[in-house]
């Protein structure tokens, strides 16, 4: 009896010494370019996120695994290529077209929630899905413990109304009428769960409609729902565009100082990304913009914090992509992924906590239909191409030297392009061989 009690007794001290796990908040953007960030060479002034630069880890060249919305979330929450969850594109707001068939679906895809619930973590997503408009893709029954939001690709700022008029808003599985600006409400459900959940570990992401259209500051008028007024003028937008920044950037502030006056700052990950290139801000030195393949659709803003882990001020050019947080995240919290299940993602930590370089790799972006351009990554080359039958070559650019992608090498460096489209087919291939097969037909009345 008494060793048995000596024995409990050390296994108490090292439960008492263990380090405690680290919290996750991931602060994901909406149409945010790569120049947009005062600390990516902005106008518009991000005084949260360049302390978040300031006090942490700035990467150049970051990227999101889609230029459009849906796809970088689905490979967001499942640290694999979208085309393996079946969502090459946008899921659609209109059911005529049969996009409420369309989603990620809980029983079929591994996400960072679910393993991270199963690991006694609280989680919550407070913001936007767009990732199945029907409540059996809601974010619930992907292990969320907390969903406060909306599920379709944008709302009206101020009546919660999507693209076609219906209203938005969430709370877990039940629409619910809440007043109050987007972005604030996303904050203040952020800063709630935080406040709930101080005692660890925790798990947030928090998806930002900002900047995303309609471009309505905080004292614009709805444009939706049953109080609709016209829109703002044209001439307005970029006055508008700038306070939706502004506010989400504050909002980003304020997460900050809960996490320090909380003292949960020195055991919390957190990374602040956009889900693709801008539709109305700016892309900065980069050629093309949301929905194309250029760098300005998919190079983004992405921001490391955690203090006295990662080294403040540091900026690094490494090749980093949205798919890589959810294995970081894991690694961070000692907790594996289930046996046979590679990711496409890389874990971070290795440069983030010791600033080791990472291996060379191959990545890939491409569109949801034959017509769309194609990308490849390896190292610093970037080969682009286009659908006409058997892919064709549109240009091959060196990065590091030509970030605007303005001179194309192919002609100097035809094996190199052999090369590249041969590897990009063998991964088209692949992708497309085990991916999850998704409904398409017209919604029912």
């Amino acid at each position: 009896m008494i060793q048995l009690c000596r024995f409990t007794f050390v296994l108490f001290l090292l439960a008492l010494n263990a380090p405690a796990k680290p919290n996750f908040v991931i602060i994901m953007a909406d149409d945010m370019g790569y120049g947009d960030a005062t600390c990516y060479g902005g106008k518009i002034h991000t005084p949260n996120l360049d302390r978040m630069a300031k006090e942490g880890m700035r990467f150049t060249d970051f990227h999101s695994s889609g230029n459009v919305c849906s796809p970088t979330r689905a490979g967001l929450m499942t640290g694999r290529y979208q085309q393996r969850a079946g969502i090459p594109g946008v899921i659609n707001a209109d059911p005529a077209i049969g996009a409420h068939h369309h989603g990620l679906h809980p029983d079929k895809e591994i996400t960072f929630s679910k393993l991270l619930k199963e690991a006694g973590y609280a989680t919550a997503i407070c913001g936007k899905w767009h990732l199945g408009y029907t409540r059996n893709f809601n974010p619930i029954h992907h292990k969320f413990d907390r969903f406060n939001g909306f599920v379709s690709g944008n709302i009206d700022y101020h009546s919660h109304h999507d693209r076609m008029g219906v209203y938005d808003w969430w709370d877990g599985l039940e629409l619910v009428k809440q007043e109050g600006y987007s972005t604030h409400l996303i904050t203040k459900h952020a800063l709630d769960f935080i406040e709930k959940s101080k005692d660890g570990p925790f798990c947030l992401y928090v998806a930002h409609e900002a900047v995303h259209g309609p471009w309505q500051g905080p004292n614009d008028p709805p444009e939706r729902g049953p109080n609709k007024k016209p829109g703002i003028k044209f001439a307005d937008r970029h006055r508008a565009f700038a306070e939706m920044l502004v506010e989400m950037d504050r909002g980003v502030g304020q997460i900050l100082d809960k996490l320090v006056e909380l003292e949960l700052d020195k055991n919390t990950f957190l990374f602040f990304l956009s889900d693709n290139g801008p539709a109305g801000g700016s892309a900065g030195p980069l050629r093309g913009h949301k929905g194309s393949n250029w760098e300005g659709g998919h190079r983004v803003p992405g921001i490391a914090w955690w203090p006295d882990t990662i080294a403040a001020g540091k900026t690094t050019d490494e090749l980093g992509i949205s798919l890589d947080l959810m294995p970081t995240m894991l690694s961070m919290a000692g907790v594996e992924a289930p046996a046979g299940h590679p990711f496409d993602g890389i874990d971070l930590s290795p440069l983030l906590k010791d600033g080791k370089p990472l291996a060379e790799r191959s990545l890939f972006w491409e569109g949801p239909n034959p017509k769309s351009m194609m990308a490849m990554r390896k190292g610093a080359w970037k080969l682009m191409m286009s659908h006409s039958g058997e892919p064709k070559v549109v240009g091959l650019y060196d990065l590091s030297k030509d970030i605007g992608e303005k001179t194309d090498l192919s002609e100097m460096h035809p094996d190199k392009v052999k090369a590249m489209q041969e590897a990009y087919q063998a991964w088209h291939e692949e992708v497309a061989r085990d991916a999850t097969p998704q409904r398409n037909e017209a919604a029912k009345p």
